[in-house]
């Protein structure tokens, strides 16, 4: 009768109206009759090791447990909006058990007759939070209109379907310590982000984590998941039913801030390393030219801004991808296409952006003006290592990334393209066994095996024999007959299958900046390989547009004193 009565109590103490619980079957029943590893072999008392109905301390909610007197290190990031404090209210009666610190025994009044048998025993492993909660979700903190206004992928505190203490988030948010049909002690399930969409609304301009690639993916993370000592109560079939816990974790985050499972790109290679995910993106970095993930740790930052100086050089999965934005759909060139959306960028004219539009914008943030600018591997006449100044739109000539080319005369070019086509980055800086390559493999300019992450072989060494491989990346767009046949310029062949000289002797593949170059000499991504071509008998070294498919050339090459050469 004495514990059907305090059961009852505490019911009506600690739970909704109406609803009655029952804490007997559930691992926060420590007495003898408890189902757990945890319990007493000696008190049968179900509630006690909570709650007292005399001589209570605090007298809300009639507790009977020694507090915990631990400072804790609470929760920070860079991200975040919230402002927590010591643990206050309810959390400090979790933590009385859970810090590790005090133990399950310690109780303020026993039952007469009964002998603790707990009194030295401390909860351990993942239940075991310690004082350290930099690793866990942030707790004791007021989730109010004024926070949903600074951050505002925050849902309204007021519409909410989870328990607030006040206005105060605490662990009794997320967790009902009395009731446990949802493991471990939840308010709501996990299965497809259910209780963490109730407060976090992740979206954006163009993008929602609703329409997500990994809010959708049918792929088996219940069966393939390697998470399961981590996370056993709330493993899913597939991706989208773990959701928000194929890559976070409430508490003992590997990454503390933001709550990650594991150090940066690793989290991303529990799946993406060809387990889960249909592709192995891991075997990509590890090629010999490649986005170097693997190299860096600590350094990225998503409030990182790129304004000078910039932050430090890093490369990382979440540069370029937003794993909540992500999503297998193509676009047409320049808009950024689904794998790239929510992304950070910088626009053409060097301003940060928040939501890149243009793939090119998102290549801009690291290989335009602040960040990894390596020049080129060739000597030009007019040299620059911006890119973003390479494609300005107001230069001389630039392969179309930001907007169509200048040249409206480009007969070399493959159906569909014309004169009037807007290409991407990755057109030419790609997975060589990817689908653009012909190949099975991913998209992306994760890896390749040739030089500056390039999807096909471009041979830039003088004296190399014209093959259909050896410029098979100019071939992809440019077609080879037209090019040996002398379409648009009379010598083509004459430079390339006669003496042997790359494209790269004559051509920048990007653009010329117009700080360095003029309309007239630089027309055509002309702009000299200064190691392959030299100045002419009389000084000059020069290319001179005189119009359609005309033109002169002053220079020395190839023992070939051009003063000047002209065509046609």
């Amino acid at each position: 009768m004495r514990r059907l009565h305090l059961i009852l109590l505490l019911a009506l103490v600690s739970s909704p109206a109406g609803a009655v619980q029952d804490v007997s079957n559930t691992l926060h029943n420590l007495s003898s009759s408890g189902p757990g590893s945890f319990k007493s072999l000696t008190v049968d008392e179900v509630c006690v090791f909570c709650h007292t109905p005399h001589n209570a301390t605090p007298a809300v909610p009639l507790w009977n447990h020694t507090m915990s007197a631990q400072t804790y290190v609470v929760y920070g990031s860079t991200t975040l909006k919230a402002v927590p404090g010591q643990p206050s209210g309810k959390s400090r009666f979790c933590l009385a058990c859970h810090d590790g610190t005090v133990a399950l025994g310690a109780l303020g009044n026993l039952p007469p007759g009964q002998v603790n048998d707990l009194k030295e025993d401390y909860l351990t492993g993942r239940a075991s939070l310690g004082t350290d909660l930099a690793d866990d979700h942030p707790i004791s903190f007021h989730y109010d209109a004024g926070l949903q206004s600074a951050n505002r992928q925050l849902a309204n505190p007021t519409a909410i379907d989870l328990p607030l203490e006040g206005d105060q988030l605490q662990c009794t948010t997320c967790h009902d310590p009395h009731e446990r049909d949802i493991v471990p002690f939840l308010q709501k399930t996990t299965l497809y982000g259910e209780m963490c969409t109730t407060c976090h609304i992740q979206g954006g301009s163009a993008w929602s984590w609703l329409s997500s690639s990994h809010a959708n993916s049918s792929a088996p993370g219940g069966i393939h998941d390697p998470w399961a000592e981590r996370k056993p109560a709330w493993q899913g079939n597939t991706v989208a039913e773990n959701a928000c816990f194929n890559c976070h974790t409430p508490h003992n985050a590997v990454q503390p801030q933001r709550l990650v499972k594991d150090i940066e790109e690793d989290t991303c290679f529990l799946c993406h390393d060809g387990n889960v995910a249909k592709t192995d993106i891991q075997a990509e970095v590890n090629k010999p030219s490649r986005h170097a993930t693997t190299l860096f740790t600590g350094i990225h930052d998503p409030t990182e801004d790129f304004a000078i100086p910039g932050p430090p050089v890093h490369v990382e999965c979440a540069d370029c991808h937003n794993p909540h934005a992500t999503e297998n759909t193509a676009a047409l060139a320049p808009t950024v296409p689904g794998p790239l959306l929510g992304v950070k960028g910088v626009d053409f004219g060097g301003g940060q952006v928040a939501e890149a539009d243009n793939l090119y914008e998102v290549c801009f943030k690291c290989h335009a003006d602040y960040n990894v600018r390596p020049g080129s591997t060739i000597p030009r006449q007019a040299d620059e290592s911006n890119v973003r100044l390479e494609f300005d739109l107001s230069n001389p000539s630039f392969h179309p990334i930001e907007g169509p080319g200048l040249n409206p005369n480009v007969p070399s070019l493959i159906p569909p393209l014309t004169v009037s086509s807007v290409i991407y980055c990755t057109d030419c800086h790609n997975n060589d066994s990817g689908p653009g390559a012909g190949g099975s493999g991913p998209k992306g300019p994760h890896g390749s095996i040739y030089p500056q992450l390039l999807e096909r072989n471009y041979s830039t060494t003088d004296f190399t024999a014209e093959t259909a491989n050896n410029y098979a990346l100019c071939y992809k767009c440019h077609d080879r007959n037209s090019i040996l046949s002398d379409d648009s310029f009379k010598e083509h062949d004459k430079h390339i299958r006669d003496e042997d000289t790359p494209c790269s002797v004559c051509h920048d593949p990007h653009g010329v900046n117009l700080a360095f170059g003029s309309v007239s000499e630089n027309s055509h991504l002309i702009n000299f390989d200064l190691s392959v071509v030299f100045p002419n008998s009389n000084g000059d070294l020069r290319f001179e547009d005189r119009g359609t498919f005309r033109g002169a050339c002053y220079l020395l090459c190839h023992d070939e004193d051009h003063k000047p050469e002209t065509y046609p």
